[in-house]
């Protein structure tokens, strides 16, 4: 088991930076490829970014791309997702989740490869 709890979300004008975090517990976090999706309001749940469990493979999506970067530190089971260049679009619930990688060290963008989801926080981008 595999528990995530994100914080950092809350409102930024476009153009700033914002940092999210995730604080995952459980015994196995070095084995977890980690990602972060996002939902806007009637929109499908997207992939923002993904990285594996070493931290040495990571793929980002085209909107974030050069924007955003993912990070982790296995040592404190942390994840992290820094955010700049904010824009209105960017707005959305920001989900940290992980998933078994079966021991390659591979990054996994689609949502239903991950096994473990938290509970979202909200990051609001005004114009």
């Amino acid at each position: 088991q595999v528990q995530l709890v994100e914080s950092g979300g809350g409102l930024v004008q476009a153009g700033g930076s914002l940092r999210l975090s995730c604080a995952a517990s459980g015994r196995t976090f070095n084995s977890y490829a980690m990602g972060w999706f996002r939902q806007a309001p009637g929109k499908e749940r997207a992939f923002v970014v993904a990285i594996s469990w070493s931290g040495g493979s990571t793929t980002y999506s085209d909107a974030v791309k050069g924007r955003f970067s993912i990070s982790r530190d296995n040592a404190k089971n942390m994840v992290y997702l820094q955010m700049s260049s904010l824009k209105p679009e960017d707005t959305a619930v920001y989900y940290c989740a992980a998933g078994r990688s079966r021991g390659w060290d591979i990054t996994l963008v689609s949502d239903y490869e991950y096994d473990y989801w938290g509970q979202g926080t909200q990051v609001t981008v005004s114009s």
